[in-house]
């Protein structure tokens, strides 16, 4: 039975106009509420720019989801095909998913303080643990064809972490993070989609939309940015879109299938491990911000900071499309 693709139509719709249209109260919030990023010597901004990216696109993804369950809930005539393959859904994995779902709330939690407060990296990175902990308890983990639950839950967790910071680092620039998740949320949707993996599918779409609306206040021109609440949420989302999804199963064995997310995500993946290769070469903690980042050689070999992160988007689409051919090839 095919997923009705109306539904899918309305996750990314819904997603895109509630960021779109709730981003400018949040904006507002975050400056009575003095969340904002101040300008400094590092930085381009002559004024305190809000960090209501992250808020935006929590209720880009969280208010079509509670309008998606109350239609649901009232079963209306129109979605009995949907109704029934999501009840059916729900039923298999509502503990991952509620999991995921509270995680995305820890995650935000965690950014806004360090927004906030600048918490310390062990007191940061206590917070992911414990966010990619809750996942991994609630049955979404990564197994790699280990039988081990211990192995299963210390892998599911490193690759958690490792998402969420990638993501972070390439928070470095107007719009480059956001657009990266834009890109790899989408390729994450179109491999489920295909595959009948129908909720995978929705998240990803409500991530790419909620995304999208963030975008146009964020590339070029920033009158709003992720922060860490924002940035967090992008890695931690797209960390589970590569962790819920069936690639390989007893029926149908794809011991190959690991390489789509590792595809997807190969961009801010590749330029983490740059970074953190660099800075211990050079002897400094690796979570010390610096300008080694790919977007910041781009600038440094002439590009505009604009084009530097156009580049990168189409670098990471062509990625998305290999991992899109590699499905497609071995179907």
């Amino acid at each position: 039975m095919s997923f009705p693709f109306n539904v899918y139509l309305a996750s990314l719709a819904g997603a895109f106009l509630a960021s779109l249209l709730t981003l400018p109260w949040w904006r507002r919030l975050c400056g009575r509420a003095g969340l904002v990023d101040d300008p400094g010597p590092r930085k381009i901004h002559a004024a305190p720019i809000p960090l209501a990216g992250g808020f935006a696109v929590l209720t880009g993804i969280v208010v079509p989801l509670l309008i998606g369950a109350a239609f649901v809930r009232w079963n209306l005539p129109r979605l009995d095909q949907a109704h029934r393959l999501l009840e059916h859904g729900w039923d298999r994995r509502n503990l991952e998913l509620g999991a995921v779902v509270l995680g995305a709330f820890g995650i935000v939690v965690t950014g806004v303080l360090d927004d906030k407060f600048e918490l310390r990296p062990a007191v940061k990175f206590g917070g992911q643990l414990l966010v990619a902990a809750l996942v991994a308890a609630g049955g979404a983990r990564i197994t790699l064809f280990v039988h081990s639950i211990i192995f299963s839950y210390a892998i599911t967790i490193l690759w958690i972490l490792t998402v969420i910071n990638a993501f972070n680092f390439m928070d470095n620039m107007n719009g480059l993070c956001a657009g990266l998740g834009v890109i790899s949320a989408w390729f994450f949707a179109l491999i489920a989609a295909m595959d009948g993996q129908y909720l995978v599918a929705i998240l990803a779409l409500l991530t790419c939309g909620a995304l999208l609306g963030f975008l146009p206040h964020n590339f070029p021109r920033a009158s709003a940015f992720l922060g860490d609440a924002g940035s967090h949420l992008v890695g931690y989302l797209l960390a589970v879109m590569a962790i819920l999804p069936h690639f390989s199963t007893a029926q149908n064995p794809r011991p190959w299938a690991v390489l789509i997310p590792l595809l997807i995500l190969a961009v801010p993946l590749g330029d983490l491990a740059w970074v953190v290769v660099l800075r211990w070469r050079m002897g400094r903690p690796f979570y010390q911000g610096d300008n080694n980042h790919l977007s910041h050689r781009l600038v440094k070999n002439g590009s505009s900071k604009q084009n530097a992160v156009l580049i990168i988007w189409l670098l990471s689409a062509l990625f998305g499309g290999l991992a899109l051919l590699l499905m497609l090839v071995a179907r």
